[in-house]
């Protein structure tokens, strides 16, 4: 199936920021608009908890979740792994939280989040304390790591993020590049905006991001934060009027989209 539009976008900053009028009205869109709107989570947040706010109404069932920063693939309807996309991200994976906590144990500047991902390591950081030697060890044992928002340290798998991810996902799903727009507002949204797909940075992206993007063509700054700024963006590439008309009035009167 060819759909009009695939948006890929993350959540805390970005889909999941909103008034409550403005989440009401793009997300019951996107739930009738299914057949033609491809929508795909690219997310820090674990499987398990965004499973947890479709089933609570927060948030409108997508087709497909990249969670934990693209290191976990899962169908949006009953949460269940892609499994020819899952299990190349396990193998490079190779079990690795163990060696990593081992690892790390000592060192200055990190603290363990208190979740427990299967295929990441999550960390705090303190950007005064965090020292150089401590990211070449997480290189040097051969994996990749995430720094964001001046706290945030995610532990990868090689070569796997939410650029990736998404990448191999449209590759699977054989659909076509130019409707595809991916939609972030921090570091760990870096790798969807160097894809070379469309691009949305929202109006309330991390600073280091912005510098980040400046560089790169395809990427829209968005001066609207979250929902307006992904409202704002489809609409600078085009793919929004066909799919929301009449909305888009609504939005463009009440929070003056231009």
């Amino acid at each position: 199936m060819q759909y009009q539009l695939i948006l890929a976008t993350d959540l805390d900053g970005t889909f999941l920021e909103g008034d409550v009028q403005t989440k009401q009205l793009l997300y019951s869109k996107l739930s009738m608009l299914r057949e033609q709107v491809l929508l795909i989570y690219t997310t820090g947040r674990p499987v398990d908890t965004v499973k947890r706010f479709c089933h609570q109404g927060y948030l409108p069932f997508p087709h497909f979740v990249l969670g934990d920063h693209g290191t976990h693939i899962v169908e949006g309807t009953n949460f269940s792994s892609v499994k020819h996309l899952q299990d190349s991200i396990v193998s490079t994976w190779n079990n690795g939280n163990q060696t990593l906590k081992e690892l790390l144990r000592h060192e200055q500047g990190i603290q363990l989040q208190p979740i427990d991902p299967p295929y990441r390591v999550a960390y705090y950081y303190d950007p005064h304390r965090l020292e150089s030697q401590t990211l070449e060890k997480i290189h040097q044992a051969g994996f990749d790591f995430i720094l964001s928002c001046d706290q945030y340290l995610d532990i990868l798998p090689a070569g796997v993020n939410k650029g990736s991810s998404l990448l191999k996902l449209l590759a699977y799903l054989n659909v076509n590049h130019e409707n595809v727009v991916t939609s972030g507002d921090s570091l760990n949204d870096l790798s969807l905006f160097q894809t070379g797909l469309k691009g949305i940075a929202v109006g309330n992206s991390e600073p280091k991001l912005i510098e980040k993007v400046k560089q790169l063509t395809n990427v829209y700054q968005s001066n609207l934060p979250g929902l307006l700024g992904i409202i704002d963006g489809l609409q600078h590439y085009k793919l929004a009027e066909r799919l929301f008309d009449p909305e888009l009035s609504l939005f463009s009167s009440f929070h003056h989209v231009e």
